[in-house]
């Protein structure tokens, strides 16, 4: 199954770590959040990506076509007529999986890049997600929900935990109950989205056109939207805030979505 993953856009909220590079690339543990997303598909038996490249996309191609000698030891053999061999040695740091690079445009909204990966597409259903999410959703179990139901689409839903403490208030002022990173109501996208081959027909929008607006919202009123709901961890990591968040957390052994 072909995996999607956002990869274009500009990380603004995050310009300490995004001025020279892609958000995607920002390191947790000294690895791309890329590669902590790849290694959870990875680890459910998906292995065929698509990265959509935009903001400084070249770091992204530049990162997987030196993939081994960045990350093994190396030994560099040179000939007399100037031809180059790279031998790497010990265990690939990855399991085996196909990366397809996509250039969909520097401004182009996420609409508009999953449209423009269309042709890469091999089969009649394939999943989308952001390149800055990390979850311990079992994905397995999102795609066959996702068959189960036979609608165009599938959005995985959280509750988000609230940053603050929250109050429950009487008409008299008197604290009912003090709850301290409480999980808030209601239901947020999370990405790790599915769709069929059907989902092409709902992007009409152009290069500007965000997926989160006008075609979601055209799902749903035509009923053809379904929700996942994750019960588990989901962090985004939006901020610098959150950056450094999940590297405490990966640096304490505690990175709720490390399963593999």
């Amino acid at each position: 199954m072909d995996v999607v993953i956002l990869c274009g856009g500009k990380g603004t909220r995050m310009r300490e770590e995004t001025e020279y590079r892609p958000k995607p690339m920002v390191e947790v543990g000294g690895r791309p959040l890329l590669w902590h997303i790849m290694r959870l598909f990875a680890h459910h038996g998906m292995d065929r990506f698509i990265l959509c490249l935009g903001y400084k996309g070249s770091v992204i191609r530049d990162y997987f076509l030196d993939f081994e000698a960045r990350s093994r030891d190396c030994t560099v053999r040179y000939d007399d007529a100037g031809g180059r061999r790279v031998e790497c040695h010990g265990a690939p740091e990855h399991p085996p999986f196909s990366v397809t690079l996509v250039d969909t445009g520097q401004e182009t909204l996420t609409g508009g890049r999953v449209k423009r990966i269309e042709p890469h597409i091999t089969g009649d259903t394939f999943v989308v997600t952001y390149g800055d999410g990390l979850a311990d959703v079992d994905l397995r179990r999102l795609v066959d929900f996702h068959r189960a139901h036979g609608r165009v689409a599938t959005v995985t839903a959280v509750q988000p935990w609230s940053r603050f403490g929250l109050l429950s208030i009487d008409g008299d002022s008197r604290v009912t109950r003090f709850a301290e990173k409480a999980r808030v109501e209601g239901w947020i996208n999370a990405g790790f989205f599915v769709f069929d081959r059907r989902i092409f027909d709902y992007l009409r929008g152009g290069d500007g056109e965000a997926l989160e607006a006008v075609p979601l919202e055209r799902l749903a009123a035509d009923g053809e939207l379904m929700a996942y709901r994750h019960e588990g961890s989901f962090l985004a990591v939006d901020t610098y805030r959150d950056y450094l968040q999940v590297n405490d957390l990966w640096q304490r052994g505690a990175a709720p979505w490390k399963v593999w």
